[in-house]
């Protein structure tokens, strides 16, 4: 599935947060969404995932309007992760990864075994298979948001959607969902993260789109996204480079004062 939007806008409480954004998202790219608090990341996901309607502007899906492509063709092309972890029910947590099957199953039957095996899959990517027996309730932070994310893999959609999704994740944890999520990239899905660990965007997505202001200020590959400049004028923090393995990687080290100053 390939997602374009063009010429977003929306306001919020009267405050302008996307102001004419155009984006295209396709399949085997890891794309991260990065930029400061209040830049309009996750407005800009959930427009994209038809969760929000914009002001002005369209996206398209394969060249289709949601209402076009229609909302179980959506739902099984497209998994989100939306941030906060929430779980309001005391389900067990296989069957909480199992809503993420609902749109390939017709009527009120059970599960099948392809489904089985999605939620085995799942749950094993998100090393939370030792979790499959307790309830929701149980769950540490970053457990819930480990199962929550196998929840969304479940869905096994060609495009998927993720805000924040290692926030609340110790560093072990870190690293593996964002090598999960370079590999589904490598396998053909079309991924877009939102990040604030720049580090992380910076190794291992594949693009970087970086919002200011509601605006897009830069987008491309790492390296010409996380230019001195750009982090100055987007985050105004001075940075630390430094490379290993061949790969560079940037450190945000020290503010910038309101003239200038460290």
């Amino acid at each position: 599935m390939r997602i374009d939007a063009i010429g977003l806008r929306i306001a919020l409480g009267g405050r302008p947060v996307l102001a004419g954004v155009d984006l295209a998202l396709v399949p085997g790219e890891l794309v991260g969404l990065i930029g400061p608090n209040g830049a309009g990341k996750t407005t800009l996901l959930r427009i994209l995932a038809n969760l929000l309607a914009p002001d002005a502007g369209a996206v398209r899906y394969d060249g289709r309007s949601a209402r076009q492509l229609g909302g179980d063709a959506l739902a099984r092309g497209l998994s989100v992760l939306m941030q906060g972890g929430e779980v309001n029910w005391p389900l067990r947590v296989d069957h909480l990864v199992a809503l993420g099957r609902l749109p390939h199953r017709r009527g009120l039957g059970g599960l099948s075994a392809a489904d089985r095996d999605a939620v085995a899959r799942a749950l094993d990517a998100a090393d939370a298979a030792h979790l499959r027996l307790r309830t929701a309730g149980q769950l540490s932070a970053g457990e819930r948001m480990r199962v929550l994310f196998a929840r969304a893999l479940a869905v096994e959609a060609p495009m998927l959607f993720a805000d924040e999704p290692v926030a609340a994740l110790d560093p072990f944890h870190q690293l593996q969902i964002m090598e999960l999520l370079q590999g589904r990239a490598r396998a053909g899905t079309g991924i877009l993260a939102v990040l604030h660990d720049l580090p992380l965007a910076g190794r291992f997505c594949d693009r970087l789109v970086l919002l200011q202001d509601g605006r897009i200020l830069a987008d491309g590959p790492p390296e010409a996204v996380l230019t001195d400049d750009h982090l100055r004028r987007a985050y105004a923090v001075e940075v630390q480079r430094g490379q290993r393995d061949g790969v560079g990687y940037v450190l945000p080290w020290s503010r910038i004062g309101p003239k200038g100053e460290g």
